[in-house]
Formats: C-alpha cells, sequence, structure tokens
C-alpha cells in the first residue's frame, strides 16, 4: 500500500529555491565557525579531562562552576548527565587521577558525591584522533565517488558526492550555530549520515537509469522529474520512520547520546532534501554540458 500516491511535483522547476536556501545554510554555518575561530571541538581532538560525578543532592552548579576555578580546573564546563544529581566536568587541563581527586575534593568540599569516572586524552593523541576523523570522512567521500562512477558514470558520481559534501557542512554549520561541540561520536553520525543519504541518492539514481531505457525520446530533466516523483513515497516512508527512532533517541536517550541523536535527527532531513534537489540538478546540469560540448563538435 501506498501512503503516497502518484505525484506530479515539478521538484526541477524549484532548484534555483533550493539551491539558495542550501547556499544560506552553508554560509550561516562557515560564518559561524568563522567568528568562532572554527568548530567547538570536544577533548577527544583537544586533549584534557573529563569527571563524572553522581551527588547525593542536586547541586548548585554556579557555585560548583566557581569553585572549580579557584581549584585550578580553569575554565571547566559543568553540565548535567542524565539527572539533575549527576554533572560532567570537563577541563582542558590534563590531570593525573590522583591530583584531579585532590583538586575536585577541595572544589566540592560542601557536597556529598561520588567519582563515578575520570578520563584523560592527551593533546597528542586528541590531535591524531582529529586527523584521523578528517580521513575517514575524506576517504568515505572518494571511496562513494569511485563506487557511484563505476556503477553509473563520472555525472552521478559527481552530484552524488556534492549532496553528501552538502549534507556534511550543513550539518556542521548547525552544530557551530547552536555552540556544540564535535566529538568521537559526531564523526560517527557523519559517516552515518553519509551513508543514509548516499542509499536515498542510489535508490532515485536507479530510478532514473531505468526510466531513461523506457522514455528515450524524452529530454533528460522530464526524466528525472517522473523518477523523483515514482520513488517520493519510497523517500518519505523510509525518512519517517527513520526519524521515529533517532527522534526517541533524542529525547530519551539521555545526555549521552544527545549529540548524537541530534545529529543524525539534522541528517535525516538534509539527507532527504539533497538527494532531491542537489544530486539530481547536479548530475542535470553535467550532463546537459557534456551533451552540449558533444553537438557543438
Amino acid at each position: 500500500m501506498r501512503i503516497i500516491k502518484q505525484t506530479n511535483i515539478n521538484f526541477l522547476k524549484q532548484k534555483t529555491i533550493a539551491f539558495g536556501i542550501s547556499l544560506a545554510l552553508i554560509i550561516a554555518g562557515l560564518a559561524s565557525i568563522t567568528m568562532n575561530g572554527g568548530l567547538g571541538l570536544s577533548i577527544d581532538f583537544t586533549g584534557g579531562t573529563v569527571i563524572q560525578v553522581l551527588f547525593e543532592k542536586a547541586p548548585d552548579i554556579t557555585e560548583i562552576r566557581s569553585n572549580l576555578e579557584s581549584n585550578g580546573f580553569g575554565s571547566a564546563e559543568v553540565i548535567e548527565f542524565g539527572s539533575p544529581n549527576e554533572l560532567l566536568i570537563k577541563t582542558d587541563i590534563i590531570e593525573n587521577t590522583e591530583d584531579a581527586n585532590q583538586k575536585l575534593s577541595s572544589a566540592l568540599g560542601n557536597y556529598k558525591y561520588e567519582i563515578r569516572r575520570v578520563e584523560m586524552v592527551g593533546p597528542k593523541i586528541g590531535s591524531e584522533l582529529r586527523k584521523d576523523a578528517i580521513y575517514a570522512i575524506i576517504m568515505a567521500l572518494i571511496g562513494i565517488m569511485v563506487y557511484i562512477w563505476f556503477r553509473f558514470d563520472r555525472y552521478y558520481a559527481v552530484g552524488s558526492v556534492a549532496a553528501l559534501v552538502h549534507d556534511v557542512f550543513i550539518t556542521l554549520g548547525i552544530f557551530s550555530l547552536l555552540n556544540k561541540d564535535i566529538d568521537l561520536s559526531i564523526i560517527a553520525a557523519l559517516l552515518t549520515i553519509v551513508g543514509y543519504s548516499l542509499n536515498d541518492t542510489i535508490v532515485v539514481f536507479d530510478r532514473i537509469r531505468e526510466n531513461i531505457h523506457k522514455h528515450s525520446k524524452e529530454r533528460l530533466e522530464g526524466v528525472v522529474n517522473l523518477s523523483l516523483n515514482e520513488t517520493l513515497s519510497r523517500t518519505v516512508i523510509t525518512s519517517l520512520t527513520t526519524l521515529i527512532v533517532v527522534i526517541v533517541l533524542l529525547l530519551l536517550g539521555g545526555e549521552v547520546i544527545h549529540n548524537f541523536a541530534f545529529a543524525l535527527t539534522v541528517g535525516v532531513f538534509v539527507g532527504t532534501y539533497s538527494s532531491i534537489f542537489v544530486a539530481s540538478p547536479v548530475m542535470i546540469h553535467l550532463e546537459n554540458k557534456h551533451n552540449q560540448k558533444l553537438a557543438e563538435k
């Protein structure tokens, strides 16, 4: 049973508006990243110490932040971790466990608490993780481009990678606009978004290739519009079912996976949008340009 009956929407007619929206989001994100001096990176990439503390009663976060600063923890970040009684303390100062416990004891002397965990990441390891994360995303995009090139052709490959780069840039831009830190879980989310968006794009491209043979006398734009309409029901159902899961994770998953779930939520919206309004229009533009050159020769 089809939730959406066969439609006849002229998607390509809206490509100028769609490109304008994408360009505005990307520029806003890049402006935010530039003004903030780069992306906000967690200690996974910069190095530092994370301390998880469980209190007997809900503490005063402002007081704790002030006490931490006066006890040598610098500009420590203090956030609730799952419940008001549990806090996550992040600082870019690297301490061994014994020193961290002593300083924490001075800062939290008025409270009854239990240290649940202490994690430290050195600056060298953080730098290596940052490079590995960038390489992972770049290699994933190159691998996808090669795969699409062999399965379809080079113009389909460029269109699909353009959509994936679009998704990654917009997601990172939104994180910068909202002052959210990028950690290893966000890199995992970005790679998941790339896979999800690619799956959507390949379904559309497969239908385009199939319809090109069926409607060989029609213009490419007409065939692409037909293919987008034919796959619309599948695209909407897939996006909705995925969104249900990631929104539940976002609302009920707790602080640990909140940013991961948020990145996936953004990625599902952006990935669905880009498979319709970015990948196909870019492919059409390149195919038409190539055919025009052939005709001139």
